[in-house]
């Protein structure tokens, strides 16, 4: 599990949350409701303190400002609000208005995955499996965490759980084990576990070998614009007969279809 996974982990998880916050500010907030918040979060409504952190944090609806946010996220977060004490645990990570501390950053993480955050066990679990900056590297609690967000439903968790079983990273290999969690991933639409699955499906020494079900993932992939998997679908294709070109973009419509349905 490299840095650059982590990183990206952590961003989509905080872009989605901005999403949904953003929307509500953005449809709902005024100044008088602003002035709300700040007299409810002064009375210790840990909802309150929530949003105006998380407001605060990322300048909507309310100008940035990196302390006043660790400042209400902390109090938020000292009321045991697992999404405070995760945003507070991002902004240890990166260092925004408070010192880069690797640790106390874990340590929020942990607040919050130990009350079920999906969003915190993924972290948490990509952080054990990658160590280093003041965090041991453990393959197992790595698996621990991963499984529990999982399990959950969280596709970038099933991503990173496919990836270890995939690669024998802190587990014994397993392909089977791998094909199954990118498969749950790849399902919700995420593109790089669509791609994982094309290669496992296109590998010529690999027993599940099979070109259309490798075209249809890589297929998926390529149409969210993910590079990896446009340029393996084009590779694939000089080795496909018609029949099995066609083949596969049966499936992948099919397979299209049916995850689009499951976002409705």
């Amino acid at each position: 599990m490299n840095l650059m996974q982590r990183v990206l982990a952590i961003f989509l998880v905080m872009f989605f949350i901005s999403i949904c916050l953003t929307q509500q500010v953005r449809s709902e907030s005024t100044d008088a409701d602003n002035s709300l918040f700040i007299i409810l979060a002064e009375q210790g409504d840990v909802n309150a303190q929530w949003v105006l952190g998380f407001m605060y944090l990322n300048g909507e609806g309310m100008p940035q400002n990196y302390k006043q946010a660790a400042y209400w996220l902390t109090k938020a977060a000292d009321q045991g609000f697992a999404l405070a004490q995760f945003n507070l645990g991002f902004m240890y990570d990166n260092g925004e208005g408070v010192s880069q501390d690797y640790e106390k950053a874990l340590d929020w993480y942990l607040k919050a995955a130990e009350q079920g955050l999906a969003l915190a066990q993924t972290t948490v679990g990509l952080m054990y499996a990658q160590g280093g900056a003041g965090v041991p590297q453990d393959p197992k609690k790595a698996l621990e965490w991963l499984t529990k967000a999982a399990q959950q439903g969280f596709a970038l968790a099933q991503f990173n759980l496919g990836f270890m079983y995939d690669n024998g990273k802190g587990v014994p290999q397993d392909d089977q084990k791998a094909l199954d969690w990118y498969k749950k991933a790849a399902l919700q639409g995420l593109a790089e576990a669509q791609t994982n699955l094309g290669v496992m499906y296109a590998a010529d020494q690999s027993a599940l070998r099979d070109y259309a079900i490798a075209y249809s993932w890589f297929n998926l992939a390529a149409l969210q614009g993910n590079e990896l998997g446009r340029k393996n679908r084009n590779l694939i294709l000089t080795n496909m007969s018609s029949s099995q070109i066609k083949e596969g973009q049966i499936l992948s419509t099919a397979l299209y279809e049916k995850i689009d349905n499951q976002a409705r």
